[in-house]
């Protein structure tokens, strides 16, 4: 394990530009394997299941971070409001909303990432590129809410290189909403790639990845 993070660390060093979060994606993965890599020094961990956070999260220091990467249903959102550091996956306005609610309940503003489902796939949650402009405007309106980015999933290709035409474009769209002013719109994180493409995000202008396999395998 002490190996796989080297590794991918030093891909980080090899493909990426400037400092690159690298995100820890614990599903599936035992207590036992979770704590193995966060005693290697990992600070950002990932879940994609509220009910496999929660179980975990006794085993979390709370020095390190949380995020949730996963499809979050609203009605989970109250279960997670009080421990997460960055929601990745805020797919819907109603779901803004409801995150933006609980996290006014608890006293927080909550990071998020807004979801861009950039190659329209059915399969895939997140908005289309189309409907940015307007989403970024009513969520900047959302006191309890900061964006802090985007993240995307790429569709999954026998060659990763297939992927790059859509990190190159998710790139174009993230540097384009950086430079617009709304409130509470920071455009701090890009958050793509995995274990079978983040090199090619990495070459692209990810600043933020999720790996699981290559890590725990």
């Amino acid at each position: 394990m002490k190996q796989n993070l080297q590794h991918v660390q030093a891909m980080i060093d090899q493909y990426g530009h400037g400092n690159v979060t690298l995100v820890a994606v614990t599903k599936y993965q035992t207590l036992e394997a979770m704590n193995q890599m966060i005693a290697l020094g990992i600070a950002d961990v990932g879940e994609s299941r509220v009910q496999d956070l929660l179980l975990k999260l006794p085993e979390i220091s709370p020095e390190r971070r949380i995020h949730f990467i996963g499809h979050l249903q609203r009605n989970k959102v109250k279960d997670i409001i009080e421990v997460v550091h960055l929601i990745h996956s805020v797919d819907s306005l109603r779901l803004a909303k409801e995150i933006n609610r609980q996290a006014k309940r608890v006293g927080r503003v909550i990071d998020i990432l807004i979801q861009v489902n950039i190659a329209k796939e059915e399969a895939k949650y997140g908005f289309e590129e189309e409907d940015l402009e307007s989403v970024l405007s009513q969520v900047a309106q959302m006191e309890n809410l900061r964006v802090q980015g985007l993240m995307m999933m790429a569709p999954l290709f026998d060659d990763p290189e297939d992927a790059r035409c859509y990190f190159r474009k998710m790139k174009e769209l993230f540097d384009y909403y950086a430079n617009l002013n709304y409130n509470n719109v920071y455009m701090k994180y890009l958050s793509m790639g995995m274990t079978n493409d983040y090199k090619i995000a990495l070459e692209e202008g990810s600043n933020m990845i999720r790996i699981g396999t290559a890590l725990f395998r």
